[in-house]
């Protein structure tokens, strides 16, 4: 028979605990140095919120909401290709301007008008009545004085406006569509039947944009002012014939600052769950023995970490975005859980000797239970930290105040719970209610007092504090029936069909997962925005973006071959399926037909650029499409328009394409639309998430190594990772949950949480002397099963309010932080206690008995290097 293994063997560096090691003895150190004076470690993590909380008051100058710098790539090309454009193209709101040819979405009030009532077309008479009485509304209250203007009128909300009045409406009888005279309606009329020949038989609605000046001597008080009253006012006159939605360039960004102020009233609601679930889970029927001053001072702490945490980032100027408001919910769950295990601990210390003393008995808790939570506060903090490497502004601010409020919060579990746990010890030790801090005794005379005082100073207590403590029921159901349940052979082939499972549909939803975010999203349930999106998409997304195709450098417009080339590449653009080749509009191609026709002569430099105002004398809207110098053209752009538009994936292969073609060119070609701005995400989304969690599971598994002293239990750890991200992104595509910025900061998320409940149990594991795998599974999951159910269900309770929000952003938080805590505690307390069964004999002797487990854990650490 082999012999057992010697103690110095247990400190080999192949079983990687040499760091392991010194890290208890330093925890050993701290828990003993906390039991001898709790008080300054109570006093000084309060004092220091305290002062990091005046952080606060910078809040408002820290609050960075914007859409676009927050939600869109900071190094995007279409930000590149806008500075492009307005460098070389600049409006004139006052004199010239163009809807088409922004280089922004502009300012601008817009309304879409559908028949209502009966009216089976907007173009009805009554409908037009009341589309007319809506454009004199806006009229009427200083539109005239605000408008962009093209010459000298205002620019017109809608090219069919002039033919909506009763004298003009016969010209409504040839109208065709989606060209009309050479203009395009296609955003202009929705929903609209027409007959064989393309003339328009009817329309359900009517868009009507009014834009403003941006360059003008309006004051952008002024246009403010006139963009958050109109809409309302207007929709308020009661329309019979047609219902009107709205939307202003305003809109977007107010709903979404709005966002945070909807959530702050569930931050009491999240609280006081939390604490109600902590208080019950560590209630004791015992007067004496009752950690409900634990669990209460456990969430304490958790508020303590997000103060010190938010105020010190405020004060060293982080960007405090809306999504940081998800932050404090998801903490409180964490500090929790932390709490916890931590009070697991120090209740199994006082079973394994007969009458510890505070010290040894705090010193073994932190020799146990802090090593686990700071495997797992490690990876958690590293995962968020390696998530600040993204190019979303929204995610880097995310992980920073997150990442630091972990930080926090471990630093308060090791000092101020730590310190709260002697102090409720001395309570105990004392004989002295938990609720009143009274002595608790027999009293002969306790008949002849209050029930008031009987309860709180008397109470009803059978044993006296100084007697063992008792084991806890659920770690009793862990034991004796869960574990042994698990770990039977039939089960355990159950387990791993069932894994087999969930593995196979989350790999199926990983394939149909979509990506980006839709601007929709960002506005609340009940914003008068979602309606105006609603028509949106059901009567215009027929035709898409107009996208400006810019030829970038100084080219011989002259030269035939040059003029082929452009011509070439324009038809390569026309030729992709999402581009109406017929509606294309190019004074290049205008300007060629007129040589053709034998009118101008364009075969040299000269002439070329001095018969230029010939072409702008017919159509004047082209000389705003070239940039020229007095004998060179630097730049010039022309439109073509995209189709059938509808979807995330429409966006992402439409850019690919446009952008693929364009690349291919002869000549310097670059496509632009304002919305490409977003529609950019599509293109490191994907590369973003990948590279962190591949970055951050590398991290995990070097911390693995380090401090869990076994190799084969450190795969196991990263196999949990990477099982449940997949889980989570496969079973995200099932929940309507698409992989945008918001979602990515989820699953940043749910790498350092995957570790979490699979290093608890698979660190108790390798650590366990039982003769066999599947009692030291057994052993595990009755020290760390009620534990991790805990903190599994707390964070679940710290997040579950967020389901109610109004917005995408925090019921996409929810959805998210649901997963990751069920996938986890899955792992956790199945799959990875009936793995370890299969493979955790390798490597350990079967000679390890439990006396010997005792001296491998506990013995003097002299002989390790």
């Amino acid at each position: 028979m082999a012999e057992p293994r010697r103690p110095a063997e247990g400190c080999s560096c192949r079983n990687t605990n040499c760091v392991e090691r010194p890290l208890r003895r330093l925890f050993e150190g701290l828990g003993s140095g906390v039991a001898a004076c709790p008080w300054p470690f109570v006093l000084v993590p309060l004092l220091l919120s305290g002062g990091l909380g005046s952080g606060f008051l910078f809040l408002p100058q820290r609050q960075v909401n914007d859409i676009e710098e927050q939600f869109t790539p900071t190094w995007g090309p279409a930000k590149a290709e806008r500075d492009f454009v307005q460098r070389h193209f600049p409006t004139n709101d006052s004199e010239r301007f163009s809807a088409p040819r922004l280089p922004t979405e502009g300012a601008y009030a817009a309304f879409i008008a559908v028949a209502a009532g009966g009216v089976y077309s907007v173009l009805a008479p009554a409908a037009r009545r009341d589309v007319l009485q809506l454009d004199a509304a806006v009229r009427a209250r200083g539109y005239g004085r605000l408008c962009a203007r093209s010459g000298v009128v205002c620019a017109s909300p809608n090219p069919l406006l002039p033919l909506l009045g009763d004298a003009e409406a016969a010209a409504l009888k040839n109208l065709t569509f989606p060209v009309n005279d050479n203009i395009f309606l296609g955003a202009a009329l929705g929903g609209v039947e027409t007959d064989a020949g393309g003339r328009v038989l009817s329309a359900q609605a009517l868009k009507l944009v009014y834009y403003l000046r941006e360059d003008g001597p309006a004051a952008a008080e002024s246009r403010e002012d006139f963009l958050r009253a109109i809409p309302a006012e207007v929709v308020a006159l009661g329309f019979t014939s047609i219902q009107v939605t709205y939307f202003t360039s305003l809109s977007r960004q107010e709903e979404f600052e709005g966002n945070t102020k909807s959530v702050i009233p569930l931050f009491s609601v999240t609280y006081f769950l939390t604490i109600t679930f902590s208080v019950i889970s560590c209630l004791r029927l015992n007067c004496i023995r009752n950690n409900v001053w634990l669990a209460c001072c456990g969430v304490v702490s958790a508020g303590l970490a997000v103060l010190s945490s938010f105020g010190l980032m405020l004060f060293c100027g982080v960007p405090f975005v809306v999504t940081v408001a998800n932050a404090p919910f998801l903490i409180l769950g964490v500090g929790v859980d932390d709490m916890f295990i931590m009070i697991a601990s120090w209740e199994q210390s006082s079973r394994k000797k007969e009458k510890p003393d505070v010290k040894s008995r705090l010193a073994e808790t932190y020799g146990e239970a802090a090593l686990s939570v700071t495997i797992t506060t490690l990876t958690d903090v590293l995962s968020f930290f390696i998530g600040t490497w993204t190019a979303f502004p929204s995610v880097r601010s995310f992980c920073l105040y997150t990442g630091t409020a972990f930080v926090f919060c471990y630093i308060y579990t090791m000092t101020f719970f730590g310190a709260i746990i002697v102090l409720n010890h001395k309570r105990e030790q004392g004989n002295r209610h938990w609720l009143t801090c009274m002595p608790v005794g027999v009293d002969k005379d306790q008949a002849e007092k209050s029930c008031l005082y009987n309860a709180c100073c008397i109470g009803n207590c059978s044993r006296q504090s100084s007697q063992p403590e008792g084991e806890h029921p659920m770690n009793i159901f862990f034991k004796k029936y869960y574990g042994p349940f698990f770990t039977n052979k039939w089960i355990k082939l159950l387990v791993v069909l069932l894994y087999g499972a969930y593995l196979g549909g989350s790999i199926y939803g990983c394939t149909r997962i979509r990506e980006g975010i839709d601007l929709r999203n960002l506005a609340s349930d009940d914003s008068y925005v979602i309606p105006y999106y609603d028509d949106e998409d059901k009567y215009f997304s027929a035709y898409g973006p107009r996208v400006m195709v810019v030829i970038t450098e100084s080219v011989e417009y002259w030269n035939e071959t040059v003029r082929l080339g452009i011509e070439n590449c324009t038809q390569n653009l026309e030729g992709i399926s999402y581009v109406d080749k017929n509606l294309s509009e190019s004074w290049l191609r205008a300007y060629t037909k007129l040589a053709k026709n034998g009118s101008i002569n364009i075969s040299t430099k000269t002439l070329f650029i001095n018969n230029l105002p010939k072409l702008f004398a017919r159509v004047p809207s082209f000389e705003w499409d070239i940039n020229k110098t007095q004998d060179e053209i630097e730049a010039s752009r022309f439109f073509i328009q995209t189709v059938n538009v509808t979807s995330a994936v429409d966006e992402k292969t439409l850019l690919n394409q446009l952008r693929e073609t364009a690349k291919q060119c002869s000549v310097p070609l670059m496509v632009y639309h304002p919305a490409f701005i977003y529609y950019d995400q599509y293109l490191v989304i994907v590369q973003n998430t990948i590279q962190n969690v591949v970055i951050a599971a590398g991290a995990m598994l070097v911390v693995s190594l380090l401090l869990i002293p076994n190799l084969l239990c450190c795969l196991w750890v990263t196999f949990a990772i990477a099982s449940v991200i997949v889980g989570v992104a496969g079973f995200m595509t099932f929940w309507n949950v698409n992989l945008d910025s918001i979602s990515m900061i989820n699953l940043v998320i749910c790498i350092g949480f995957s570790v979490d409940f699979s290093a608890h149990i698979s660190y108790v594991f390798v650590t366990s002397g039982e003769s066999s795998a599947n009692k030291r599974a057994i052993e595990a999951l009755s020290l760390l099963g009620y534990p991790i159910f805990q903190g599994a269900v707390s964070t679940i309770l710290g997040v579950v309010v967020l389901a109610a929000a109004k917005t995408y952003i925090f019921r996409t938080f929810f959805k998210i932080m649901f997963l990751v805590i069920l996938f986890g505690a899955l792992h956790g307390l199945v799959f990875i206690p009936v793995f370890l069964t299969f493979f955790g004999n390798i490597g350990s002797s079967p000679h390890n008995t439990k006396s010997e487990k005792i001296e491998l854990r506990f013995r003097d650490d002299k002989d390790c290097p």
